[in-house]
C-alpha cells in the first residue's frame, strides 16, 4: 500500500492548509478571525479522509480468496454498501450505495473485503461510471469469476446543491461481465436480488 502519512510528494500539509486560506478569502470572507483560524487545519485533516482510497491498492484487499466452498457455485450478492465520494468536476459529495453479484469459479472471497473494494474506489475524485467500471474490473482480476455485475447508486450534490438544483435525483450506473452481460437470465437474477429502487427495501 502506498504511504498514508501527513505529507505527499508534490503537496506539504501547510501548502495544503494555505490552499484553504485562498478559498476562504476568495469566498468573501476573512481566514484570520476567530471562527475560521482553525478551518484550513480542519478541511486538511477532512480531505486525508475523503481521498484515502489514493493510498489504498484495492486489489490488495482480494489477494486472499477461499476454495473449500463444497462446490457452491450459486451467484453471491452482497447490497446496500454504502459509499460516500466525490464528484471529480465539482468535488462536491456523491452519497449513494453500491450492489455487487458475482458467479464464483472454484473460488470465493470474503465479504467484507467486497465492501473495502467499494470504499478504496469511492473515498478518491470520481465519475460515478468510472467508479462502477473500477469495482467489477477489480473483482474479475482477482476471482475470475464466471460473471460479475456492479449496480451503484448516487446522489450528486453536484447537481442538487448548484446549478440546476434538482433534490431527490439518482443515478444509477452498472456493469455486467461475463456470464451478466451474455446471459440474460443471470443478469436478471441478479437486478431481482438488489431490486434497485424498492423503497420497501430501505
Amino acid at each position: 500500500m502506498a504511504d498514508h502519512s501527513d505529507e505527499s510528494p508534490a503537496v506539504s500539509r501547510a501548502q495544503a492548509e494555505e490552499a484553504v486560506r485562498t478559498l476562504l478569502r476568495w469566498a468573501g470572507d476573512d481566514p484570520a478571525r476567530e471562527g475560521l483560524l482553525d478551518t484550513p487545519a480542519r478541511v486538511a485533516k477532512a480531505y486525508r479522509e475523503w481521498f484515502s482510497g489514493y493510498a489504498l491498492d484495492a486489489d490488495d484487499y482480494l489477494a486472499r480468496t477461499f476454495k473449500e466452498v463444497e462446490g457452491y457455485d450459486e451467484m453471491i450478492v452482497l447490497r446496500d454498501i454504502e459509499y460516500e465520494s466525490h464528484c471529480e468536476h465539482h468535488m462536491a459529495p456523491i452519497i449513494g450505495r453500491v450492489h455487487v453479484g458475482y458467479l464464483p469459479d472454484g473460488k470465493v472471497v470474503g465479504i467484507s473485503k467486497l465492501a473495502r473494494v467499494v470504499e478504496a474506489y469511492a473515498k478518491r475524485l470520481q465519475v460515478q461510471e468510472k467508479m462502477t467500471a473500477q469495482i467489477a474490473g477489480c473483482i474479475q482480476r482477482a476471482l475470475q469469476p464466471l460473471g460479475v455485475g456492479v449496480v451503484v447508486e448516487g446522489a450528486h450534490e453536484c447537481m442538487t446543491t448548484r446549478g440546476v438544483h434538482k433534490r431527490g435525483v439518482s443515478m444509477i450506473t452498472s456493469t455486467m461481465l461475463g456470464s451478466f452481460r451474455e446471459d440474460a437470465r443471470t443478469r436478471a437474477e441478479f437486478l431481482r436480488f438488489i431490486e434497485v429502487g424498492n423503497g420497501q427495501r430501505r
